[in-house]
């Protein structure tokens, strides 16, 4: 009898131990396939037209960015959590691009001349409704 009890124990200890590798093994394949499709999509999502040159938050779930279409054509749009909102068209030269950028704010790029510029378009934006 106390041999029947001595193998149930260790029959307990080997199965706990074989489930805990599987985890293992289970929690190391998600994080390897989670990189790799990380991996795929931004080599593979990223356009060769498209491109987000500045995002601000303003709110919660709520931003506005300034995204280049094409090489000459920057646009001013807001994002919500379920709308995208057209706010108007920047020329070229009123636009700082990344090697005029001298830091960085929030993991945004950020510049004062470039938020200052970007404020009196939305104030003259604002007027003009």
């Amino acid at each position: 009898m106390d041999i029947l009890l001595t193998q149930g124990r260790f029959e307990g200890v080997f199965q706990l131990i074989v489930v805990l590798i599987i985890f293992v093994v289970v929690l190391v394949l998600t994080y390897y396939t989670t990189r790799w499709i990380a991996g795929y999509q931004k080599k593979h999502g990223n356009g060769k037209n498209f491109r987000i040159v500045e995002s601000a938050k303003i709110a919660t779930n709520k931003y506005i960015e300034i995204v280049e279409a094409g090489k000459e054509h920057y646009f001013v749009i807001a994002i919500g959590k379920d709308e995208v909102t057209f706010i108007g068209e920047l020329p070229k030269e009123d636009v700082l691009l990344e090697k005029e950028e001298t830091h960085t704010q929030n993991g945004f790029m950020a510049s004062a001349n470039a938020s200052s510029r970007f404020s009196e378009f939305l104030s003259s934006f604002k007027k003009r409704k």
